[in-house]
């Protein structure tokens, strides 16, 4: 397979894997690089906040790949070095340790950041869950703690204060949305999750939003509402959302604006590709820029990208798709579930927490949501959303 003499991926998590697996895959032979600024190997991040943080599995067991298989990939592990710039006309990107690694394409994939509270850094007791250093100190901390307050009413907050109740914590979970995931699953479907969690024991205050952290002696002891009622706890998780790692292409000449904007061939520049959580790529079929924060994502745009940097040239049109587990639930989300939709269940029954709702806008299916019936989702899925033209299904 014919290709660039050399391929730098810029980030070294589920994407940036993807990514060098695909070239190879393909039949890519040439230099393959992988940049990562964490020092750990290539690992998951949806069990971070489930299996990891409960401690039901070892941080290894989120690895992606053992390191005989990342070995036989014959690829450059560059780990535990930051790139802090990108010139795109010599496609080289420079690292904080004074590197300089240049290739004939480089993928960028450096993912997000976690949205922070003002006050927050330095501040005992709070945390946020992005990495797998984050969830082993937030375990280390919740093992130890009596209360905690999760600000932050969307999927990942939700899964925390699920985790953490498992683990027996006293949890509390804030947020401005009348119910857990409101803007994303609509009343029907966050009004079960705000009942699933009200039986488990999370104690519900939302409706309003967080204005600040309040502390005492250099260590956090719960948060000021905007409400002004203010809500006390020994441990505090800021799970508000992420914004992209794009901070180090601001002098790069590349567009910027909420991720790396691509083209519908996930090309940000000549020989510069972007892909997963950090893409901002226009999809035809939707006929607009679409950022998307998911794992299967991350995957699907990889191989994407991979495709096109050996000379496909074909668009990236993918269904969206993700899955959340809270508590007993596992919730299946394909295609875009508009806050404006019209929901109806087409199989099984919400009483029984069993069943899958179709969202429909202006009389066309947007979206399939299945609550523990994930093969029927996936039927359905097939049955209203027209098949994706790459990328691979869901």
């Amino acid at each position: 397979m014919s290709g660039p003499a050399g391929v730098l991926v810029v980030g070294a998590s589920a994407a940036g894997l993807a990514t060098a697996e695909a070239l190879r895959r393909k039949g890519y032979t040439g230099d393959l690089t992988l940049l990562g600024d964490e020092p750990h190997v290539p690992y998951d991040r949806p069990p971070l906040s489930k299996q990891v943080l409960a401690g039901a599995w070892q941080p290894e067991r989120a690895h992606l790949r053992t390191r005989e298989v990342l070995d036989a990939l014959d690829a450059r592990l560059v780990l535990g070095d930051e790139a802090v710039s990108l010139d795109v006309a010599n496609r080289t990107v420079h690292t904080a340790a004074g590197r300089a690694l240049s290739a004939d394409a480089v993928v960028l994939a450096t993912g997000v950041r976690p949205r922070t509270l003002p006050g927050q850094e330095g501040l005992r007791g709070v945390h946020v869950l992005r990495s797998l250093d984050d969830a082993l100190a937030l375990r280390g901390d919740l093992l130890a703690t009596r209360r905690l307050l999760v600000v932050g009413d969307g999927v990942l907050g939700a899964e925390i204060a699920a985790t953490a109740r498992g683990l027996g914590v006293e949890v509390v979970l804030t947020g401005p949305q009348a119910a857990p995931l409101a803007a994303q699953l609509g009343p029907l479907v966050s009004g079960l999750l705000a009942e699933l969690h009200a039986e488990n024991g999370v104690k519900l205050r939302l409706g309003a939003g967080v204005d600040e952290l309040t502390a005492a002696d250099g260590r956090v002891t719960g948060a000021r509402l905007s409400t002004g009622e203010v809500l006390e706890a020994d441990l505090v998780v800021v799970a508000l959302g992420a914004v992209p790692c794009t901070g180090w292409l601001e002098d790069s000449g590349l567009v910027l604006g909420n991720g790396v904007v691509c083209d519908s061939r996930c090309r940000a520049a000549d020989g510069v590709y972007a892909a997963g959580d950090v893409a901002r790529w226009h999809h035809e079929r939707f006929g607009s820029l679409l950022r998307l924060e998911n794992r299967t994502n991350a995957t699907e745009q990889a191989g994407a990208v991979a495709a096109n940097i050996l000379g496909a040239d074909q668009p990236y049109t993918p269904i969206p798709y993700f899955w959340t587990d809270q508590f007993d639930a596992k919730l299946q989300i394909h295609g875009v579930l508009a806050p404006d939709a019209q929901v109806s269940v087409v199989e099984g029954d919400p009483a029984a927490r069993r069943f899958v709702a179709r969202y429909d806008r202006h009389g066309q299916p947007t979206g399939v949501l299945g609550w523990n019936m994930p093969k029927q989702a996936r039927l359905h899925r097939q049955q209203h959303l027209a098949a994706p033209t790459t990328g691979g299904t869901a």
